[in-house]
Formats: structure tokens, C-alpha cells, sequence
């Protein structure tokens, strides 16, 4: 299962519309979750209801969250997130099997046999979870809560059975024209999270939709440079990725 979870305060403010990235994003298999850092005031409001028709076009939730419970709504939504994909498919087989039936429709007995499977399912599928962070100006002053969500969610991913990976970008890039920038590949090394923040420059431009397209080429190609097939060393390739150690 593949995740996008974008960091924002809204308002983007360049390229295409985020909200048709979250589209396609959903139409290639990624769900876009959304975890909104808003301002009070018009600009917070503005920024309130993109944050939600993001996550709506992509298939996934958005939560609007302080700084303090930042770590904590991020590992609910990725856990739910998951949850709900496979009831979503388990649903789909059931249709297909039973007509119209879903989960809700089965018989006492066998829907808890049928919640088994989806827990186990949850806890033992591969995840993928791309965080894309907003590094624009208004973000600057919310980093320091953000390094540390991520480093708890990092640490959290242990709980799972399952294989789990997690890559890091963030948005606008340092030079014009660069829409996101790849700070951790596929990784398990806790280390390198602080010094994401200690190199991140901070710019005025939001450029959302285009960050979320460039994660979306990183899923199918590896790499944010198009369809340079990334070469991954068979010791340390891709299938090792995040959480040889930690598994979410």
C-alpha cells in the first residue's frame, strides 16, 4: 500500500492544482493524506478547506492538528488510512462474491472472523509512506514539531508486523524551478532526520500540486528526474528500504 502524507498550512500558491495531483496520485494507487498546520484568520481558513479537498481527491483523510499532537495524528491517520484500504478491497471481493453484501451485512459470526483478517491484513501488509513537507515561508517557525512527528513515526513503525518503507521530500526546492526535493530515499537510519532541518531552505512559494506530482514519479520511477529507472544495489536495494529494523 502506497501513502503520500503531505504537511501543510495550505494555500499553495503555485503550478497545478493540488487537488487534481491528488487525483491522479489516487488513480496510480497512492492515497493522499493531509495533516494541515493552519494559522488563524482568513489565511487559515483558506488554507483549512484546501487542506480537506486534498485529501478528499486523493482518496484519504486530512486532520488539522497543532504542533503538540502533530506525531500523534499522523500515526492514526497512517494506521486508519490502512485499515480502510483493505476493508475497501475486502468489501470489493465480497460483492463480487455475495452480490451487494459488505462487511456490515454479514452475519454476526462471520463478520468478526471477516474483522479478524482485516486486522491482520493491516498489520502484516508492505507500506509505503512518502511524507512530503511544506517548506515554504509560513511553514518555517512549525519545523522543529514537525522533525520531530517524524522522528516518532519512524519509531512508531516498529509496532507493525508488516514491511514498511518511508521517504522524505520537501517543497519548494532551493532553485528555481524545483518543485520537491528527495531528502531521505527509502530508509531505516533515524540519524539522518535532523539533519533534513539543518539544510532546509526556507522560501515564500507553495508549489503543492507540483510537489505531489513529483512524488507521484518517484513511486513509479525512483527517481525525481522522470523515467531514469533508479539502478538499487541488491545489498542495500529498495526491497530493504525502511524498517529492516522497523516495520510498521
Amino acid at each position: 500500500m502506497k501513502q503520500i502524507m503531505l504537511i501543510t498550512d495550505g494555500c499553495s500558491n503555485v503550478g497545478e492544482s493540488p487537488i487534481m495531483a491528488a487525483a491522479l496520485a489516487k488513480q496510480e494507487g497512492i492515497i493522499v493524506n493531509v495533516v494541515g498546520i493552519v494559522d488563524y484568520g482568513t489565511i487559515g481558513e483558506l488554507g483549512s478547506l484546501e487542506i480537506a479537498e486534498i485529501a478528499k481527491a486523493g482518496g484519504g483523510m486530512s486532520r488539522l492538528s497543532g504542533t503538540q499532537k502533530l506525531a500523534q495524528t499522523m500515526q492514526m491517520m497512517t494506521r486508519k488510512t490502512v485499515v480502510q484500504t483493505i476493508q475497501h478491497a475486502v468489501n470489493k471481493e465480497l460483492r463480487q462474491i455475495l452480490g451487494n453484501s459488505s462487511v456490515e451485512d454479514l452475519p454476526p459470526d462471520q463478520r468478526s472472523q471477516v474483522v479478524e483478517v482485516i486486522d491482520e491484513l493491516s498489520e502484516t501488509s508492505t507500506l509505503e509512506i512518502a511524507l512530503l513537507i511544506d517548506a515554504s515561508a509560513s511553514m518555517k517557525p512549525k519545523l522543529a514539531a514537525v522533525e520531530e512527528a517524524i522522528r516518532d513515526m519512524m519509531l512508531s513503525l516498529g509496532a507493525r508486523k508488516g514491511d514498511s518503507r518511508l521517504a522524505v521530500f520537501h517543497f519548494p526546492g532551493p532553485h528555481s524551478g524545483e518543485d520537491a526535493v528527495l531528502d531521505l530515499d527509502w530508509t531505516t537510519d533515524l540519524g539522518t532526520v535532523r539533519s533534513i532541518f539543518q539544510r532546509l531552505s526556507m522560501r515564500g512559494a507553495t508549489p503543492t500540486g507540483p510537489a505531489i506530482l513529483k512524488v507521484i514519479e518517484f513511486f513509479q520511477y525512483g527517481t525525481l528526474k522522470g523515467h531514469e529507472s533508479k539502478n538499487w544495489p541488491e545489498e542495500t536495494g529498495r526491497g530493504e528500504g525502511i524498517l529492516g529494523d522497523y516495520v510498521v
